[in-house]
């Protein structure tokens, strides 16, 4: 029995809506829009088609990514048990409507309270409600032995997004100001996302996914674990393993979270006053986003080989090398290398994204994958204080050294820690 039509549907169109929500992956165009590098015009007012909006500091310009992450991560709980109960269609359309509007608000109010109002909260509503459908929405049509490809076909869309967010924004500030280019993007992403949700339909009662070759005579997943128990959220919060899940998450995901939300300003760093990179800094968060995205769909493929977390333990040593690595990079405005490195850290930030929620299925099961994946995405959340970090660093010292050695042992720590966790071997009574 062959995956019927309608499985490769749902997958596309869980891909389609997180080709929108993955505005956040942009963010670094905005904020290099937003942050001058001469700290003299900090709080000044900016003219031309900006007319209205003031310039920020790093600090500042950095704010409303990171409430956008921690909302995002926050609303996955809501929106993964909205997806478990009603269905993905219903999370999906209010996840494009929230980011529409908060886009809109963001643009029309043209200001730092404006950006924390609608790109931070709203959009980060919006994000989680509708990151939140897509992937349980896919994962439910394929057996197990493909769990780790699906997952990562799926949220490649989200990484992926900034290869077209970012020449399209970078085109839109400079030809609209600010206040086109979000206003704009929201109505798109309205549109786009909620069409596409309505094609997140789960499989009918009773359906079984075929198991490919291999997998099928075996009879196990092609990890070679038995198949999960499915957890309810409480038994999943009484296993230890559940808090560990969550730090994986953060070691792994701030990494890649500080090069996303600054690579426009390392890129100016490293290149040469003048040159093409600086004049151009889109290019390295376009080049994150592609490799961001096939970093989601190669990790997820080889870990269903080799095991989820000794492809996350490979990711992420080679990744803290590169982090340790950035500053001498930098110093030596060696662009070529700085896009090796930072091409890296985005290969293994994208695989994170692949490996925990086949993880998390793993472990707990498909059955309530929407609401548990959602609670250990609050790790995803919480790693958004290092690139807050980062920049207060940035501002005080004039340099990234320390953020790079901070974020370089963070990841080198949760490495570790995935050498331990191993899958819970009993459901805990329900509470």
């Amino acid at each position: 029995m062959s995956v019927p039509a309608r499985a490769w549907a749902v997958t596309a169109a869980g891909t389609a809506v997180n080709l929108c929500l993955g505005i956040l992956y942009g963010w670094s165009v905005w904020k290099a829009a937003l942050v001058p590098k001469d700290k003299t015009l900090y709080g000044q007012p900016m003219t031309g088609t900006n007319a209205g909006w003031t310039y920020l500091s790093n600090s500042e310009g950095n704010l409303a990514y990171a409430v956008c992450g921690v909302t995002f991560a926050l609303f996955m709980i809501p929106g993964g048990r909205l997806q478990d109960r009603y269905g993905a269609k219903l999370g999906a359309t209010l996840g494009g409507l929230f980011l529409a509007l908060g886009c809109v608000v963001a643009g029309v109010l043209k200001s730092f309270e404006g950006l924390v109002l609608g790109f931070g909260v709203l959009g980060g509503i919006g994000m989680g409600l509708g990151y939140a459908a897509a992937t349980p929405a896919a994962v439910k049509w394929f057996h197990s032995s493909r769990r780790g490809l699906i997952v990562g076909l799926v949220v490649a869309g989200y990484g992926a997004a900034a290869v077209y967010i970012s020449p399209l924004a970078d085109y839109l500030i400079e030809t609209y100001g600010l206040t086109g280019s979000f206003v704009g993007l929201g109505v798109l992403f309205a549109v786009v996302v909620v069409v596409a949700g309505q094609l997140l339909t789960p499989p009918p009662i009773g359906y079984a996914a075929p198991a490919p070759g291999a997998a099928a005579q075996a009879g196990a997943p092609a990890t070679g674990a038995p198949p999960a128990r499915d957890f309810g959220a409480t038994q999943m919060l009484a296993t230890w393993q559940f808090y560990l899940l969550v730090f994986l998450f953060v070691g792994s995901a701030q990494s890649g979270l500080l090069v996303i939300a600054n690579a426009k300003s390392f890129l100016n760093d490293a290149a040469e006053k003048g040159s093409y990179f600086a004049r151009n800094g889109w290019v390295l968060v376009t080049f994150i986003g592609a490799v961001n995205a096939l970093g989601r769909v190669g990790t997820g493929q080889y870990s269903d080989r080799v095991g989820r977390l000794n492809a996350y333990a490979l990711n992420g040593i080679v990744s803290a090398v590169c982090l340790l690595a950035t500053p001498w990079v930098i110093g030596e405005k060696n662009v070529a290398f700085l896009f090796v490195v930072i091409g890296v850290m985005a290969w293994q930030y994208g695989g994170t994204l692949a490996v925990l929620p086949a993880v998390t299925a793993d472990y707990y099961g498909p059955k309530n994958l929407g609401l548990n994946y959602g609670l250990v995405f609050t790790g995803w959340g919480i790693a958004f204080f290092v690139p807050q970090l980062a920049s207060a660093i940035k501002d005080a010292t004039d340099r990234w050294d320390g953020a790079f050695y901070l974020s370089g042992g963070l990841l080198v720590a949760a490495v570790l820690v995935s050498r331990i966790i191993r899958k819970p071997v009993s459901v805990a009574p329900a509470a």
